[in-house]
């Protein structure tokens, strides 16, 4: 069908009106073409086109729509990063070409990952901002998306603490967290992170480098290489170089400028002699100098800088004077030295130092002597000269170093020409061991504790210097326990349980860097505490006992104890009770054991399921608990009880016809008791008439039955007078019931109006019922005994015949043969 320009102008002109009913659909982003997103055959009838396929389609049948392309929302509808993007078109349905306006949504997916425009940003910090002041930080991420995954939220990595992101809305602002110095940090390199809010989150990051800038928080200090003394020669030039003082300031630019000046109070006479440079902290000579004395001068020198008080240092000037002609040493040295300086080691005997030699001029003599003060040296005079030695052996932890001072004076003593310093420094061994501050260190720690916990610290020392009195420390038995070698701390690296062991005694080694070294010992005993972490514990988790049921009143049942393997309050049990109510039954704590408080009877509870609990005295308290069953042994207490017939009238009639061996009735009774005592027997004690009568009852099951069949005599009533007993030891209990039968040809109901008057006799233990058939039996079983008897007496007697006959004949045949014999012996001389 083709369509003319003015239909489609009409089909346009309709759509617009009608665009306030128009359809919508909706289509995910960035989908494959062809995905189905709805169809017009819903509200409308075929067949179906679209003014313009542009993104989607419309099957013509069945007006289902399809996509015809991937649609990128971000590139369909770039401005409308906040609102819906939508794509319009018409549908012409029907046979009657109604139009129909469409709105098509495209929903948004997340995408696209939020955007930094660049890879770094720059921010500068002045570093005495306070913790908590803002900076904002207006280069943000930016996401095409639309909605929850266009949302940017924001943290830091590798802030070290010193910083945060504080998130407002729009506003972005970076705020100080800890204190800032430039001089221990100057820039920090953060990672800013953004992520959106998709359900599959999509993140960049920046580089954000803080650089933190200079104030003026610091003061001027002195270096510690800067000089404290200086020697001026004897004949000194104008300008020359004293001292070179350095001092710095850990600000920049102008905040570490450092201005030098003297202080007011040095001498007039110093002031006249010395200049300092204020930028360069130079002192030099201010004129040319010549002394004929030695002269010593202390400048007092200021470093100032703004906004900070001065500091000061002073330097020592020692101004040298004019050397005249006089005597001088000069020195030999036989001991090892460096330097100028003689190397001795500790310990050594008396040894020779140096060869003095005093050189005199012409005009001036003198002699050579030690100071006062020079001890434990020794000077003598030897062929000229003078030996300079030690008096005694020297020990390095006395003193390290000496300074021997040599006078020489004229020859009479009373004009010192000049002194003169020979240094001495002892080299120490390793002549001592180390040493602890206790021989014994006690410390108490609570078991269960966490591991790596510190214990304590030992200390030992050495007097010995370096490495001979480098200390290190080890434990011979350390256990459960270590030692930092270099420390000295004593930490537990697992966890501790009195129970398992309740002291532990360490032995500590420190030993010296020495070759070879010494070594000493200290000992640490540690006590564990106790702590409340074992429950009570019963011997059994669950207690079985059997009492009588008439078992007397706080009779003890059975011993019922616990145990609590922690010590003291913690292991010392308070309370052991049974927590079922309304028991016979309770915990004796004294003596350990349960005891009856009340009657028990077997017929109402055979058994009795309890939970007893044991508590201890620790804090916090713990309690445990087992199971107790106590089985109700029977005892007899109960007589049987019959229940048919029930009553000692009632009467049952008998026809005359009824066979020999039919049961008639039975009785029925039970025993509220067990076992044996609830074992019920039956026996006739009595019967009336009382000779010949046709009935007996089964001792076990009760059943009465007639045993021959009746005759004439045997019409009328008949009473049988019934023993009910049961089983019990060694005193059965019993009860007795008539039953009454009455042999009559008409079957009518018989009536019973008193029993017989009888009074039983004292009834003895029931014997096994025999009936004739056993009684014959009986007899046989004595006829077979008798038969046997007889014929094993006569075989024994048959026996004894045989054997006596047997005997004789033997003695018979031993006679002949020793008449034999005798003879043999008579006839043989002659031969």
């Amino acid at each position: 069908m083709k369509w003319t320009t003015l239909q489609w102008v009409l089909l346009l002109a309709s759509a617009w009106q009608t665009h306030s009913r128009a359809l919508r659909f909706t289509a995910m982003e960035e989908q494959e073409a062809g995905v189905k997103i709805g169809s017009l055959s819903t509200n409308y009838s075929p067949p179906y086109r679209l003014l313009e396929e542009t993104y989607i389609r419309v099957d013509e049948s069945t007006g289902d729509l399809f996509t015809t392309e991937r649609i990128d929302r971000e590139t369909l509808c770039p401005s409308h990063q906040d609102g819906d993007c939508t794509v319009s078109n018409t549908a012409v349905v029907s046979l009657n070409f109604e139009v129909v306006p469409m709105i098509i949504i495209v929903d948004d997916i997340n995408d696209n990952a939020p955007i930094f425009e660049r890879n770094e940003i720059p921010l500068h910090i002045p570093e005495d901002a306070s913790n908590g002041t803002a900076f904002p930080l207006d280069e943000q991420a930016q996401d095409k998306d639309t909605g929850d995954n266009g949302m940017i939220r924001y943290y830091l990595v590798d802030s070290g603490g010193f910083f945060s992101i504080r998130q407002d809305g729009h506003e972005l602002e970076l705020v100080v967290q800890r204190e800032l110095d430039r001089e221990t940090q100057e820039n920090h390199l953060l990672v800013l992170v953004a992520v959106d809010g998709g359900t599959v989150p999509l993140s960049s990051t920046v580089n954000l480098n803080v650089t933190v800038t200079d104030v003026d928080d610091n003061c001027p200090e002195f270096d510690a290489d800067s000089p404290i003394t200086a020697i001026v020669p004897a004949l000194g030039v104008k300008s020359t170089a004293v001292a070179q003082l350095r001092a710095t300031d850990k600000d920049l630019g102008q905040n570490a400028q450092i201005a030098f000046s003297f202080s007011r109070l040095i001498s007039d006479r110093a002031k006249a002699l010395f200049h300092l440079d204020g930028h360069k902290g130079l002192i030099s000579l201010a004129v040319d100098t010549q002394v004929d004395s030695p002269e010593e001068h202390a400048l007092k020198v200021f470093a100032n800088s703004p906004l900070c008080p001065p500091v000061q240092t002073q330097v020592t000037v020692y101004m040298q004077p004019v050397v005249s002609q006089e005597p001088s040493v000069k020195i030999k040295f036989v001991a090892e030295h460096k330097n100028q300086v003689i190397v001795l080691r500790e310990n050594e005997p008396p040894t020779v130092l140096a060869l003095l030699e005093l050189e005199e001029t012409s005009t001036a003599k003198g002699t050579l002597c030690l100071d006062n003060d020079s001890m434990p040296f020794s000077l003598k005079p030897q062929a000229g000269s003078y030996l300079l030695s030690t008096s005694e052996p020297l020990d390095f932890e006395m003193c390290g170093e000496y300074e021997v001072t040599l006078i020489i004076s004229d020859p009479h003593g009373t004009r010192l020409h000049r002194r003169e310093v020979i240094k001495v420094l002892v080299e120490d061994v390793n002549d001592n061991a180390p040493k602890f501050e206790q021989t014994r260190y006690e410390k108490v720690i609570k078991e269960n504790n966490e591991p790596g916990v510190f214990l304590l610290r030992v200390q030992a020392s050495d007097a010995d210097s370096q490495q001979f009195g480098k200390v290190r420390y080890r434990l011979t038995n350390g256990g459960p326990f270590t030692i930092d070698e270099e420390s000295g701390v004593i930490s537990v690296v697992e966890t501790l349980d009195r129970e398992q062991q309740e002291t532990y005694v360490l032995t500590v080694v420190a030993r010296d860097g020495g070759e070879p070294s010494h070594k000493g010992a200290a000992i640490v005993s540690i006590n564990i505490l106790d702590v409340n972490d074992n429950p009570p514990v019963f011997p059994t988790p669950h207690f079985y006992f059997f009492v009588s049921e008439n078992i007397p009143q706080l009779s003890q049942v059975g011993k019922v104890t616990a145990s609590d393997s922690d010590e003291g309050e913690n292991g010392r049990i308070v309370d052991v009770r049974i927590l079922n109510d309304n028991v016979p039954f309770a915990i004796d704590m004294a003596q350990g054991s349960l005891r009856s408080i009340a009657e028990v009877d077997r017929e109402k509870q055979d058994r009795y399921e309890l939970l007893v609990v044991a508590v201890d005295g620790g804090s916090p308290v713990l309690s445990a608990t087992a199971r107790m069953t106590i089985f109700i042994e029977d005892v007899n207490d109960n007589q049987p009880q019959v229940l048919l017939p029930s009553s000692n009238l009632s009467c049952l009639t008998i026809s005359p016809a009824t066979r020999a061996g039919s049961m008639i009735t039975k009785i029925y009774a039970i025993d509220a008791d067990s076992g044996m005592n609830s074992d019920i027997t039956y026996q006739i004690i009595a019967s009336k008439p009382a000779l010949h009568s046709p009935f007996e009852i089964d001792q076990h099951s009760g059943n009465i039955t007639l045993v021959q069949h009746l005759q004439g005599e045997d019409y009328g009533m008949h009473h049988l007078f019934i023993v009910v007993r049961d089983g019990g030891k060694p005193d059965p209990l019993q009860t007795t019931v008539w039953v009454n039968l009455q042999v009559n040809e008409t079957l009518e109901t018989c009536h019973v109006n008193a029993i017989p008057d009888y009074s039983p006799p004292r009834l003895h233990p029931p014997m096994p019922v025999k009936d004739r058939r056993c009684e014959s039996n009986a007899w046989l079983v004595l006829y077979c005994g008798l038969c046997l008897m007889v014929i094993s007496i006569c075989v024994l007697l048959a026996v004894l015949v045989v054997f006596m006959k047997h005997r004789t004949i033997k003695t018979k045949v031993e006679q002949k043969n020793v008449w034999e014999t005798g003879n043999l012996c008579e006839l043989k001389p002659l031969n």
